[in-house]
């Protein structure tokens, strides 16, 4: 039996909670060999080691060392080394995730080597190209030869932007089989409070909190938007208790300028587990991740996003998620309603932990058939 060979590129956080169960699930295929490729893109260990050990991933076969850079650098750097990889390799597919600078990188490099490359979160789209992750998103789906979506609106974008519709397939989201297979193993808030603010902030949390999470370039690089946010959320914070596990480069801006929320409850970023339990546990989830969205809406959580749009429509349509806007007064007074009145949403369909086991069938047949 001969062997076909895929590729698996991954480079942020969210790339490896979509490509953990991807690979699981093609490696349950005998005839697929499967190769991981870390290009270094998020170096820190809280950000890339830990998330691979959490989830139970393998470690990767190749890393890139890429660090971090300008957009222009580290899109170039990703190119310039899974280049040559790619030729050693001669790989049947090379399969991405996401809208990060390596998702766009690897598959440049393996169109332009005439390498088939299988997009997993195809068509989401936010509408805003000021936003890096918008530019990746279109680029990527317009060389991709499979277009794997997560929810139905990103078959619509695709087919609106020219894409053949032979090419998509709906299989669901990743990221919620990842989240199901962690909650098992999801570390219990309080105890987590407990440990890091001590005793009486873990009483007081104990009714009911809120967590925040924010990182996007346009909400923390700015040091006006940022103050603003960070003051709303000290607001917020005098009627619930706000949880805050802070991004190395909200760290460094904060730091920076100098802001200290008051009543907010700092701490180091966490680990995946560590993360579920606090999301899982949270009365109300502030945040500007796309991928925090998603979560919510599969917990039943609710969250506010702290962005003037959405790529993941669906989290609002069928969801528990409300797109604020970054002022601080529209925050203030959505958390407000969002505390006196829980509105859990639904899940979407294809959000049920077998989305890996679709998308692994689907490919396996792609490559028999190509």
């Amino acid at each position: 039996m001969t062997r076909r060979s895929v590729l698996c590129v991954v480079g942020a956080r969210p790339n490896f909670m979509k490509m953990a169960p991807a690979l699981r699930a093609l490696e349950s295929h005998p005839e697929i060999s499967a190769t991981l490729v870390h290009t270094g893109q998020h170096y820190d260990a809280g950000m890339s080691d830990d998330i691979i050990r959490q989830l139970g991933a393998r470690e990767p076969d190749y890393r890139l060392e890429v660090g971090s850079a300008t957009h222009a650098i580290q899109t170039a750097r990703v190119m310039e080394r899974l280049d040559p990889l790619i030729e050693r390799l001669h790989p049947d597919i090379v399969l991405v995730s996401g809208d990060v600078n390596s998702t766009l990188a690897a598959a440049l490099v393996a169109a332009k080597r005439h390498v088939p490359v299988a997009h997993i979160e195809a068509g989401l789209r936010s509408f805003d190209r000021r936003m890096p992750e918008e530019i990746n998103r279109v680029l990527v789906d317009q060389i991709s030869d499979i277009l794997y979506t997560t929810e139905k609106s990103a078959e619509s974008n695709l087919l609106r932007e020219g894409i053949d519709r032979g090419k998509i397939a709906f299989v669901g989201n990743l990221m919620i089989d990842s989240l199901f297979d962690a909650l098992p193993r999801a570390v219990p808030a309080m105890q987590q409070i407990e440990r890091h603010f001590g005793r009486a902030v873990a009483d007081e949390a104990a009714s009911g909190y809120a967590l925040l999470t924010l990182h996007r370039p346009s909400n923390v690089d700015g040091g006006e938007i940022l103050a603003g946010i960070l003051g709303a959320i000290a607001r917020i914070a005098m009627d619930c208790p706000v949880i805050f596990p802070v991004h190395p480069r909200t760290r460094a801006r904060m730091d920076a300028l100098g802001l200290k929320p008051e009543r907010v409850h700092c701490m180091p970023p966490v680990g995946y587990h560590e993360f579920v339990g606090l999301m899982r546990e949270a009365k109300l989830v502030l945040t500007d991740s796309g991928g925090v969205q998603e979560e919510t809406t599969a917990l039943g959580v609710r969250c506010l996003t702290l962005r003037e749009n959405t790529e993941r429509p669906i989290t609002v349509e069928e969801g528990s998620n409300q797109v604020v806007g970054c002022d601080p007064a529209d925050i203030v007074r959505a958390a407000g309603l969002a505390l006196a009145t829980p509105e859990p949403g639904r899940i979407p369909q294809g959000w049920d932990g077998r989305a890996a086991t679709r998308l692994a069938e689907h490919l396996v047949g792609w490559l028999a058939a190509s």
